[in-house]
This record gives structure tokens, C-alpha cells and sequence, in this order.
């Protein structure tokens, strides 16, 4: 049998909007010689009563009860390259099809739908926004809806401050580097990843009121345009 990573704490699922669901957890991660406790999330997508696990987090036995009671789940959906250690239990305990795109790295388990620019989404009304500059695959998951929604991993956070799944540690550690700025562009990812101002320069184009990320609080409102600051903060775009 498979071996798989435990769950660790993590809240209930909230629906944010209509078939839109919302979960945080914890991640442990030894890093640069550190011992990082932090918060990720998952966004599930709900369509005909499938369901579709982006940024995947294992839930514990009640978390899982609770999702086998929204829908059934179908797909994996993998859009950062950074995330993705909980991605095989859902493939293995649910066979699960597993998406992401060309060369992202995962692991134990194979792509079954590769993720492209005008490609087949798992999701309809959707359309797929890649990073070319990067270092490493990085895509955002845009649902035309509600005003449109941007489903993002790392690339863009949402962190207004340390949440109850963070150790003091990295709390402190984390503050230091800029992590905890609303709208924000992950540091981290963008020291693995080296972005050039191109790809934000075309993401600033598009046009989403609202944000789910792979970290952070949902941004709810006025997304596009609170990035948008950013990006001509950091790119100058």
C-alpha cells in the first residue's frame, strides 16, 4: 500500500461562493535549515456534482466525510509546481484523474490530462492563464463567474497576517520576508521561480474581482486591480 502524508489540522470546508468551496490546513516543511509550520488551501470546484481538488490538502477522516457529502471526487487539478504532496492520496483513495501541466514536477503519480493554453479544462466557463518566464510550470485557473474568480497556488497569496496553523517560528520568519501583505506575490516562489515583468505585465490585463489562493485569505472584491498595485510595485507594470 501507498504510503501517503498524515493529515494535520486543518478547518472545515466553507462554500465562498455558489459550487465554490474553501478549506486551510497545515504545511510542515524543512526548508534552508528551518523547520516551517505554515498555512496552505484548498479550493474545490464543484460542476454536475464532481468535484475538483485545486492545491490539494489531505483532510482528516470528518474533513473527508464532509467532501464525500458535497460531491464526488474526480480530479486533481495541479497548477503550481510547489505544491502537490497530498495530490497522490486523492489519485490513489479516489482514482482521481490527475491535471497539471506539461513538465510540472509531482509526486508519485502521473499526469493523466495535461493543462494547456486553449486546452481542455477540467472545469468549464474557465480559462488558463500560464506563466512563460518561470523557472518552473506556475498556472492560475480563471472561472468566468461571479465577476470572475482567479484560483492561484503560489504565484499570488493573500496573507494579511499569521493565521492558527503557523508555528512562532515562522511567524517571525516569515514576517521578516514580506509574506504577510495583502495582494501579495509569494517570496518564495518568486526566488525559485525568477519571474520577468512580462508575465505580469500580460497578467495585469486580465480583468477577476475575486481571488482564492493557494495561501491566504480569500480576497474577495476589487482582485484584479489590488494586484495590479503590485505588480507595478515589484515589475514596475
Amino acid at each position: 500500500m501507498t504510503s501517503h502524508p498524515q493529515a494535520l489540522p486543518h478547518t472545515e470546508i466553507k462554500e465562498i461562493f455558489p459550487d465554490i468551496f474553501f478549506v486551510s490546513g497545515t504545511r510542515v516543511w524543512n526548508f534552508n535549515d528551518l523547520r516551517w509550520q505554515f498555512s496552505r488551501n484548498m479550493i474545490v470546484v464543484r460542476e454536475d456534482g464532481k468535484l475538483n481538488l485545486i492545491n490539494t490538502v489531505r483532510l482528516d477522516d470528518a474533513g473527508l466525510a464532509a467532501l464525500d457529502k458535497i460531491g464526488k471526487v474526480e480530479n486533481v487539478v495541479k497548477i503550481g509546481s510547489l505544491h502537490g504532496v497530498d495530490d497522490a492520496f486523492y489519485a490513489n483513495t479516489y482514482g482521481a484523474k490527475v491535471w497539471a501541466m506539461p513538465g510540472m514536477p509531482l509526486d508519485n503519480i502521473s499526469i493523466d490530462n495535461e493543462l494547456t493554453i486553449g486546452g481542455k479544462l477540467p472545469v468549464s466557463g474557465a480559462s488558463l492563464f500560464a506563466f512563460e518566464t518561470t523557472n518552473l510550470p506556475e498556472s492560475i485557473l480563471l472561472l468566468e463567474r461571479d465577476g470572475g474568480i482567479a484560483i492561484a497556488c503560489d504565484a499570488l497569496q493573500n496573507w494579511n497576517g499569521p493565521d492558527e496553523f503557523f508555528s512562532d517560528e515562522s511567524k517571525e520568519v516569515m514576517g521578516g520576508m514580506g509574506f504577510f501583505q495583502k495582494a501579495n506575490v509569494g517570496p518564495v516562489w518568486m526566488q525559485a521561480n525568477e519571474p520577468e515583468a512580462a508575465d505580469f505585465k500580460r497578467l495585469k490585463t486580465l480583468k477577476f474581482e475575486h481571488a482564492l489562493c493557494g495561501h491566504g485569505e480569500p480576497l474577495i472584491g476589487n482582485a484584479s486591480e489590488l494586484y495590479g498595485a503590485t505588480f507595478k510595485r515589484l515589475f514596475d507594470v
